[in-house]
């Protein structure tokens, strides 16, 4: 063990979330290198299998990191996965080109995984057959546990007492050979994970929290994968500036025509053409390709082809019959905005106004953000359509309709009940 981490097992290091430490820490320790150095590259199915057999043997948690190219390729797919085990040590397995990681997740199963922001990484590892069963996220344990910087960076160096290089977090993981820089990097990242869990889940329990945290993982690993969007093309930056249907459609082609090629170049969008030229030529509706040159985003540096293959899309858009031609927004579930209520609906935005209150003290106490205490849609919706008698157990069960967790409903109900009835919610029209 090195010096640094004989620091990062010293208990004395750490510092608790939910109130700043009676002492100033000790400057953080840098960490330069993994303690068994940087482990080769897996890029071959022989060395997976040794990779995997070393896993299965391996004993306790697993932690587990992915990298992507997000703004250099198409897509969220991973291009490095790193893992961490005790008795096994740590891997860097390439899934170009090793693409089927379901051998390994198979031997992983039943074992609790342990990520970093567990949302961002598990649709790119589901992917390529890696899947948990089970699973400890320490940035939402630290959001849970009250920490103010919830980053892996700043999560090891207020926990354990080191300071972790950042330097390559945003660079094109796509990139073969990988540097030493960025795979000593990407090793590093889980070289801590297991210390960071047991240390979060200490400070959890010391804080009475920690079952709650469970049932916000196992959320987390039991939630199916997110639907496809309805109609992407209308999160187009800059969509507030158009108006017009026939904008809009030119919107839509000049997205879909992009995306289309972005996906046979693999290569991200915005590298192909930027939301604000698609904004700049819906706006303008250009007549031909010499109008369309004049556009920001359509400069000389864009070849001929191009040029032509822009206009198309825009023609297409203008000969749309109009019965073809979007709606100008989308229909959209659940309550209005919260600046319309109070011209919409006095009661619910009495309602919301005593249920944001309550809900804002409540987290405060608990020394956590209230989007993990409660989801601010959740309380939208549940004030502007509440039960018709908002009792303990009709608020309850609303909750529950919507999604929030055991741990959630018993810590908010009451107080959404009291400001439910202290508006005149019995009045408002609204099923149990």
């Amino acid at each position: 063990m090195t010096d640094a981490q004989e620091t990062a097992a010293d208990t004395s290091l750490r510092i608790t979330g939910g109130a700043p430490p009676d002492d100033v820490a000790p400057a953080p320790i840098p960490l330069l290198a993994p303690r068994e150095g940087i482990p080769p590259v897996v890029a071959s199915d022989d060395a997976l299998a040794r990779v995997v057999a070393a896993f299965a043997a391996g004993s306790g948690p697993v932690a587990v990191d992915a990298e992507r190219a997000s703004g250099y390729r198409y897509g969220q797919r991973a291009y490095l996965v790193q893992l961490r085990r005790a008795g096994a040590g740590s891997a860097l397995i390439d899934p170009v080109g090793c693409p089927d990681l379901s051998g390994l997740g198979e031997v992983l199963r039943g074992s609790e995984w342990i990520l970093h922001a567990a949302t961002q990484d598990l649709p790119c590892l589901r992917e390529i057959g890696m899947t948990p069963t089970g699973l400890f996220d320490t940035e939402l344990a630290g959001r849970l546990a009250g920490f103010p910087r919830v980053g892996l960076g700043a999560m090891v160096e207020s926990v354990l007492g080191y300071s972790l290089e950042k330097g390559h977090s945003a660079v094109d993981w796509s990139t073969r050979p990988l540097p030493d820089p960025w795979l000593r990097y990407a090793a590093l990242d889980v070289e801590l994970l297991i210390d960071l869990r047991d240390a979060l889940e200490e400070e959890l329990d010391r804080q009475g929290k920690l079952e709650w945290a469970r049932e916000e993982f196992d959320a987390i690993a039991s939630a199916p994968p997110a639907p496809p969007r309805k109609d992407p093309w209308r999160r187009t930056s800059g969509m507030h500036k158009v108006r017009r249907r026939r904008q809009m459609a030119v919107v839509r082609e000049l997205w879909t025509t992009r995306d289309q090629v972005a996906r046979r170049r693999d290569v991200s969008p915005g590298k192909v053409l930027s939301d604000a030229a698609i904004v700049e030529a819906a706006l303008a509706l250009p007549p031909n390709t010499h109008a369309l040159t004049a556009l920001p985003g359509f400069g000389h540096r864009m070849g001929r082809r191009q040029l032509e293959q822009w206009q198309a899309a825009v023609d297409r858009a203008k000969a749309l019959p109009d019965s073809e031609l979007p709606q100008p927004g989308q229909a959209v579930a659940g309550p209005p905005p919260p600046r319309a209520w109070a011209d919409k609906d006095p009661a619910a935005a009495a309602r919301l106004s005593a249920a944001r209150a309550a809900v804002s003290e409540l987290a405060e106490r608990l020394h956590m953000p209230q989007e993990n205490l409660i989801t601010p849609d959740t309380v939208r919706r549940i004030c502007w359509e509440p039960p018709r008698n908002p009792t303990p157990d009709t608020v309850e069960t609303t909750l529950a309709g919507y999604g929030a967790r055991r741990w959630q409903i018993e810590q908010v109900a009451p107080l959404l009940v009291r400001a439910l009835r202290s508006a005149g919610c019995q009045t408002a029209a609204g099923g149990s």
